[in-house]
């Protein structure tokens, strides 16, 4: 525990002596720092989904500076300090989880969330949804938001009802393609086949970012397959057909199996 303290207090040291002696920190503002640390969140999200543990290591001391620089120009705001937002989420996590500190049972996931976000709307809350960031990409907010309604039991019961459900609005999505139907329509429609599949994702223990992130770098991996190994055969794609892509494509896939 020493050495934790030791090294958590050297960080903030270092920050102290940045903020008064280099001209980048000392520029830097709450606004500045905010797209920063939105692109420092996905690298860490990236070197998750990769498994690498070494470069998740580094990404998360890049945002603890993060938090420590909000809190030090804060604190030169005579707003907060790290102290309070340190002792701010300590007593928050204490206040959220009575099953631990006080007399409330819990004994599922589920009764956790579920007291979480029925406490919160105690807080003074006026909504579940209140917590969801509206700046979050559409995939993770539907996700968030499907997990905040399941908290206070707006959900379906069992698998079987999300599949019929995702099965019914893929129908309602065909009808209105077939009928070549204002794309507004077009567009809802095929926005609640997406809800669908995010909510069926969510009961079959998938999340719906990863995996699509997951396909996401596959894609990437064997079109760049296909690039590389067409070049050095002396091929330009815009030249090859469809199913002389396959062949490189199929390549790849077989490639990709085997690696993984």
């Amino acid at each position: 525990m020493e050495e934790k303290l030791a090294a958590f207090e050297r960080l903030l040291n270092i920050m102290d002596e940045l903020r008064e002696q280099c001209p980048w920190d000392r520029k830097q503002t709450l606004e500045s720092l905010r797209y920063l640390t939105i692109e420092e969140t996905y690298e860490l999200s990236d070197a998750i989904l990769d498994g690498d543990l070494e470069e998740v290591k580094k990404e998360l001391g890049d945002l603890l500076l993060h938090m420590v620089f909000y809190a030090k120009i804060a604190s030169e705001k005579k707003a907060f300090d790290i102290a309070d937002v340190l002792h701010g989420i300590c007593d928050k996590l204490v206040h959220r989880h009575p099953h631990i500190y006080g007399d409330v049972e819990a004994a599922t996931e589920e009764e956790v969330k579920a007291n979480w976000e029925q406490l919160k709307l105690k807080e003074g809350k006026k909504s579940v949804l209140e917590g969801v960031p509206k700046s979050l990409p559409a995939l993770v907010k539907a996700n968030r938001i499907q997990e905040k309604v399941r908290g206070v039991g707006f959900d379906w019961e069992e698998t079987h009802q999300v599949w019929d459900k995702l099965q019914e609005e893929l129908g309602e999505l065909k009808t209105e393609v077939e009928a070549e139907a204002a794309p507004a329509r077009i567009e809802s429609e095929f926005g609640d086949v997406l809800f669908s599949m995010i909510n069926y994702a969510r009961f079959i223990g998938v999340n719906p970012e990863d995996a699509l992130e997951r396909t996401n770098k596959k894609f990437i991996q064997r079109f760049q397959y296909l690039e590389s190994k067409s070049k050095a055969d002396g091929k330009t794609l815009q030249d090859m057909t469809l199913e002389e892509m396959d062949v490189y494509w199929e390549e790849a896939k077989k490639l990709n199996s085997e690696l993984t």
